[in-house]
């Protein structure tokens, strides 16, 4: 897999892939990701991306002609899978779409600054955007962060237990159930029997009822939408 990602600060964004499970993925060259800044892509020398907005109002708005040039350019050299564009105005990421994602080949994210980006980029090339979340950040990069992890750790190959993102909350539509590891007794409280008994078929079945009960608990949100 290839990842571009236009942002108006590449040096915030690129520390996460840089370390742990995303800087393995790289290593192992199971995905490429690639940084392209904005300011490169500049009207004037002063490195100008953003204006008012018609109408007045506060907050500037990412201009269309740098980031048109930027993604045109990318958009030549390769086909894309999908164009992203981060934002808090937009359906919120889920597994299921983490792992739709995974199965691409080339993603493109763009991602917003100040209030965002001319409406006129998201029309002309867009193809899906994402929110991480009911709240607003200062910029997309770490949205776009949140959602390369949530793809990368997908990749067959990525994980070195290949079972263990199939395990995740949100694969079956339940949260993970609790899990324990040494002591099997710290400070009075102990692992449930269950799980030290090396009967599996019962270790699985009593993890899938505890999954069901902490998602009733939690979110029951996840079993109404089965």
């Amino acid at each position: 897999m290839r990842i571009d990602i236009v942002t108006v600060s590449p040096e915030l964004i690129r520390s996460p892939f840089e370390h742990s499970i995303l800087k393995r993925a790289q290593d192992k060259g199971k995905v490429e990701v690639h940084f392209h800044g904005l300011r490169d892509y500049a009207l004037n020398r002063y490195g100008k991306i953003d204006d008012y907005q018609f109408g007045g109002g506060a907050g500037m708005v990412l201009m269309i002609e740098p980031i048109d040039k930027c993604l045109s350019g990318l958009m030549q050299e390769r086909d894309y899978d999908e164009i992203i564009y981060m934002t808090p105005d937009a359906p919120t990421l889920d597994q299921r779409t983490a792992n739709i994602l995974s199965d691409k080949s080339n993603l493109l994210i763009l991602t917003g600054h100040y209030k965002g980006v001319d409406q006129r980029i998201r029309d002309k090339f867009i193809t899906k955007e994402i929110s991480i979340g009911d709240y607003v950040l200062s910029g997309g990069e770490l949205a776009a962060a949140v959602l390369c992890d949530a793809v990368i750790r997908l990749i067959p190959g990525v994980l070195g237990d290949e079972t263990s993102a199939l395990t995740d909350s949100f694969q079956d539509n339940l949260l993970a159930p609790p899990v324990f590891t040494r002591p099997a007794e710290y400070d009075g409280m102990k692992v449930p029997d269950i799980l030290l008994s090396g009967n599996f078929p019962k270790i699985e079945e009593w993890r899938h009822d505890a999954a069901i009960e902490r998602t009733k608990l939690i979110r029951p949100d996840l079993l109404n939408d089965e």
